[in-house]
C-alpha cells in the first residue's frame, strides 16, 4: 500500500468517524485527531479559531450546537501527501440538527495534516458553505 493510499484510508476511517461524532454532539474524536502542537487554525463556516485554546473552544461550541446527525458524507475532490504533510479538499454533505433545528447543507472543506510520531493530525481547516450551484 502506498503512503497516499494509507493516508486516504485514514481519511475514510478516523477522520470520517470524528466528523460524524462531532455532528452528533461529541467533539472528543475530533479533538483526538487534531494536533496539540502549534500552529493550528480553523477558518470555519461559522467561526474562526487560531491556536490550540481557541480551537478547543470552537470544538466545544460545535459539540453543543450539533446533534441528531442523519447523514454525513465526505466527497473527496483532491488529496496529496508530501513527506510528513498532506491535504484534502472536498465537499461535506451534512444533515444534522444545529441548535435543535434540522438542517441539510454542504460545506467546501480544505484541511492540512501533519504526521506527528507516525500518526496523521489535522493542523488547519477551512470550511465554507456552498451556496447555489
Amino acid at each position: 500500500m502506498s503512503e497516499r493510499d494509507d493516508f486516504l484510508r485514514w481519511i475514510g476511517t478516523a477522520l470520517y468517524d470524528a466528523e460524524l461524532a462531532l455532528h452528533n454532539g461529541d467533539a472528543a474524536p475530533r479533538r483526538a485527531i487534531w494536533s496539540a502542537t502549534e500552529p493550528v487554525s480553523v477558518l470555519g463556516a461559522w467561526r474562526n479559531a487560531v491556536g490550540t485554546p481557541e480551537v478547543d473552544e470552537l470544538f466545544t461550541a460545535l459539540e453543543e450546537s450539533f446533534s441528531a446527525c442523519t447523514s454525513y458524507r465526505f466527497e473527496l475532490l483532491a488529496a496529496d501527501v508530501v513527506g510528513d504533510m498532506a491535504y484534502t479538499a472536498g465537499l461535506e454533505h451534512i444533515s444534522a440538527s444545529v441548535d435543535g433545528q434540522p438542517r441539510t447543507y454542504t460545506l467546501r472543506a480544505t484541511q492540512v495534516y501533519r504526521r506527528e510520531a507516525g500518526t496523521w493530525r489535522v493542523v488547519h481547516r477551512h470550511g465554507d458553505t456552498v451556496t447555489g450551484d
